[in-house]
């Protein structure tokens, strides 16, 4: 059996005396994908940011390959193989698109200060370079014929899709999507989830999303967790969720028949 990429043990954050998260559990393995679903407030977002280190645990422990990214860095953590997009779009509107992805490209960088002030060759060399990997990443996204266009000038579901775009660009072994759906019709969404299966397979990458759009949820997770009020209430493949009474009843607000 092989170890799982992520590995995150009995997880909590407290806020002041309020309790936002406890004894949040999962294990994701390799290409899988994970959905993370609950109502609003339920403690989703937190996990994202437990799990990037904008919020420092109060107890329990995240393992990434094998290492422990508790008191790491958000830097540190994004260098180590997390990468995340936001509920809210986080681009660089007034940047051309191949420019926002180009950044998250810098970590790999190796050219000076002093080489890209003067423009010597090997600042030249690694420039060409990024901006082949920045054009195949948008290719994936059929956006390249985009790549010199102002990112907010995008309509909002190529933004989305810009968003994850740049998260590739740091070449992450885990994939944090946070309600990668939002605004889309349902074109958008059938298209966005077959290019996360796609980049799943291309990357070879886990990918952990939340998500409210169900049909999204349920046609492309094989594990899905229930959240509400910072405590894990069901988890098991989208078929076991959606017949748990617990989620009817906590999540869909609905009970069985109606």
């Amino acid at each position: 059996m092989m170890s799982p990429i992520l590995d995150v043990s009995h997880l909590g954050i407290d806020f002041g005396g309020l309790q936002a998260l406890d004894d949040f559990n999962i294990q994701v393995d390799a290409k899988e994908i994970v959905g993370l679903i609950g109502p609003n407030g339920a403690g989703k977002t937190t996990v994202f940011n437990l799990l990037t280190n904008v919020y420092k645990p109060s107890r329990g422990s995240i393992s990434l390959t094998g290492q422990d990214t508790r008191g790491k860095s958000i830097h540190a953590v994004t260098q180590s193989g997390i990468a995340r997009t936001f509920q809210n779009i986080r681009l660089f509107r007034d940047l051309s698109v191949i420019d926002n992805v180009k950044i998250a490209l810098h970590n790999g960088m190796k050219y000076t200060m002093a080489e890209a002030i003067l423009r010597l060759p090997r600042y030249w060399k690694q420039e060409k370079e990024s901006t082949a990997t920045a054009l195949k990443l948008l290719d994936v996204f059929n956006m390249a014929h985009l790549a010199n266009e102002p990112a907010g000038s995008l309509p909002y579901g190529s933004q989305r899709r810009l968003e994850i775009a740049r998260a590739l660009a740091t070449n992450p072994r885990v994939l944090l999507l946070d309600e990668p759906a939002a605004g889309m019709n349902p074109s958008e969404t059938q298209e966005l989830m077959d290019t996360i299966h796609h980049i799943r397979d291309m990357f070879d990458i886990a990918i952990i999303l939340i998500e409210h759009d169900m049909s999204l949820v349920m046609g492309i997770c094989e594990r899905i967790l229930v959240l509400n009020y910072g405590l894990i209430i069901a988890q098991g493949t989208p078929e076991e969720v959606r017949n748990n009474p617990v989620v009817i009843e906590a999540y869909l607000g609905q009970q069985r028949g109606e």
